[in-house]
């Protein structure tokens, strides 16, 4: 995902510390460049954006259970092959 303008920092690397961001576990230094990057970035802000609604919806529905260990790894292997899936698609020619 990207708007197509140059960012001091990347598309892509913002939204791999999304989550550390979202979770308040990100350094000063990330946290200053991804704000930074999500007031430049309309694309980036609404990916923030929907991923600040599912984290609420997860807390609030599942607020009080433990997840399980491996949950976390399960997730985000799950997500980097969505991730390769929307890839492939966006740059097949047609």
């Amino acid at each position: 995902m990207s708007c197509g303008d140059p960012h001091e920092t990347p598309c892509s690397e913002v939204l791999e510390n999304v989550y550390l961001y979202l979770d308040g576990e990100a350094d000063e230094h990330t946290r200053g460049h991804v704000r930074i990057h999500l007031d430049e970035c309309a694309p980036c802000l609404r990916k923030f954006g929907l991923e600040q609604a599912v984290k609420a919806l997860v807390a609030r529905c599942c607020g009080g259970d433990n997840p399980p260990p491996d949950l976390r790894e399960r997730v985000m292997v799950r997500i980097q092959e969505v991730r390769l899936e929307i890839e492939h698609v966006e740059f097949r020619a047609e």
